[in-house]
């Protein structure tokens, strides 16, 4: 029996509808972020061009993004993005031109790479027999370097031997000075000269080469970096590759596989999902910059706020946050185990903050302890700020007397800034941070003992995935704006770069 036509009109138009929806997710899915990104453009030291374009290829593989990559000698490059209004990405071979790159100001942060060092590079068979920098000034051996001023591995060599007094010398013998280091490779290879002095890495890239390893030579190890410029219009996608290139699992691959040395980077993830525990007080000073450094690194924070020694408690049962934020470096100093080197970051006073107009008349730490008080501390085991308290308390010989007048005991500031403000207590010793947001209601006096001042700092969990982006979170919690931030909300600056508690 045959359909009515109306039915088969129906279903042909119902499986077109389903083949319609189902190309139009695929075509958004992937290729929808790609659309809504620009080809990212990338200066690329030339002799790094092999690990670098086989990673740019997989990457717009992977995610549909293209990276366009503009390649030359380490100083050319930075020539042009001294005079250039483009560009997103900058690969330098060495350390030095980052530097300059950075002094210039044209870098918003940088990711390592992997490791080089110069060396000479001989035919086959070496059948010149040259085996020191002293065979290169052999009358009958003719040598090619990379141009000081343009390529990284002869500004690198040029400096080292200048310090060891051998330059001026060496460079009367050299045959000709080439734009990049593959240039001089090239010249071994097909014999137009008997030794160049390149990157170890490039020479283990052409079977028809040796190298020759020299003492002096070790000294310049070379760190290849890559740096996302400031001038960029899509700084996250730029961090995105980055982060891509300098992936252990990705990028830094293919590097080792052309002979480079891999630093040990971050693990990939295009949005790492990062665990912070931090101290209750810190929130306000944190926020923002957590927030901001969300959008700029394309991460998720989980952050926990807590009284400190509700947090080591946490760890010590095996909790492993990415990053702590420590109240004091007390707290800190209990998890060290579990933590790279800190750094302190901001400071924090405890106060005693009473009604405002302080009808109470409390002047002094002694004042808390006179007859009907209804004194409000921090917990002495659960907050870094209870913990300084109680010491602060016991030190000044007053905690025993103040006991009978303790009515409440909190891991947080904030629980008792709202019990004060509600009447239900006289007066409470909180921190600096607490009372600034507040101080149009209440009052606080100063306490004058050194025990009444903490530091606050911050550490990267020695076990994260991702130790090279929290460091670049340290660097966000240190900067101008982010001091601005926490002075706004009480704290004190402490960060000074190398500083640790």
């Amino acid at each position: 029996m045959k359909k009515p036509w109306w039915v088969v009109l129906g279903s042909l138009t119902a499986a077109a509808a389903l083949v319609a929806l189902l190309t139009w997710q695929s075509r958004t899915s992937q290729p929808a972020r790609a659309a809504s990104e620009k080809p990212l453009l990338l200066f690329c030291a030339a002799g790094i061009k092999p690990p670098v374009e086989a990673i740019a290829q997989a990457y717009e593989s992977a995610f549909g993004i293209r990276v366009q990559i503009q390649y030359g000698g380490s100083g050319t490059l930075l020539s042009n993005l001294r005079v250039a209004d483009t560009g997103d990405l900058f690969l330098a071979a060495d350390e030095s031109y980052m530097k300059s790159a950075r002094d210039f100001g044209l870098l918003a942060e940088t990711i390592p790479l992997a490791r080089q060092r110069p060396v000479i590079a001989v035919a086959k068979g070496n059948p010149k027999n040259i085996r020191t920098l002293e065979d290169l000034r052999r009358t009958d051996v003719r040598v090619a370097m990379a141009n000081p001023d343009a390529a990284s591995i002869g500004r690198t060599v040029r400096a080292l031997l200048q310090q060891a007094g051998q330059w001026t010398v060496l460079e009367k013998h050299i045959t000709v000075f080439k734009p990049t280091v593959n240039d001089v490779a090239n010249d071994v290879k097909i014999g137009s000269v008997d030794a160049g002095i390149v990157w170890d890495a490039t020479a283990r890239q052409y079977p028809e080469l040796e190298l020759v390893m020299v003492p002096l030579f070790d000294q310049a190890t070379e760190t290849i970096s890559i740096g996302v410029l400031k001038r960029s219009g899509q700084p996250a996608a730029a961090l995105r590759f980055a982060r891509y290139l300098g992936a252990p699992d990705q990028g830094l691959k293919q590097f080792e596989k052309f002979h480079y040395a891999p630093v040990a980077g971050d693990m990939w993830a295009e949005t790492p999902e990062i665990v912070l525990f931090s101290g209750a007080m810190l929130r306000p000073g944190i926020e923002k910059t957590l927030k901001d450094f969300e959008h700029h690194e394309g991460c998720r924070f989980t952050t926990v706020y807590n009284g400190c020694g509700v947090l080591v408690a946490q760890m010590r049962t095996g909790q492993r946050p990415d990053a702590y934020f420590s109240c004091d470096t007390s707290f800190m100093n209990s998890v060290a185990d579990l933590y790279l080197e800190p750094v302190n970051v901001v400071d924090n006073q405890l106060m005693i903050i009473v009604a405002k107009g302080n009808p109470k008349g409390i002047q002094t730490v002694q004042d808390l302890t006179k007859p009907g008080l209804r004194i409000g501390l921090p917990h002495h085991e659960k907050s870094a700020m209870g913990n300084i308290a109680w010491k602060m308390l016991v030190q000044m010989n007053v905690y025993e007397a103040l006991t009978p007048n303790l009515s409440v005991e909190s891991p947080t500031g904030d629980f008792l800034i709202n019990q004060l403000r509600t009447g239900s207590l006289d007066a409470i010793i909180a921190c600096r941070s607490n009372w600034t947001g507040v101080r149009e209601y209440l009052d606080a006096v100063p306490i004058d003992d050194p025990l009444a001042r903490m530091t606050q700092p911050y550490a990267v969990g020695r076990n994260t995935r991702y130790k090279q982006l929290l460091s670049r979170l340290q660097d966000a919690l240190t900067t101008a704006s982010s001091r601005e931030r926490f002075e706004r909300e009480g704290f004190g600056w402490r960060y000074q770069p190398g500083s640790t508690p």
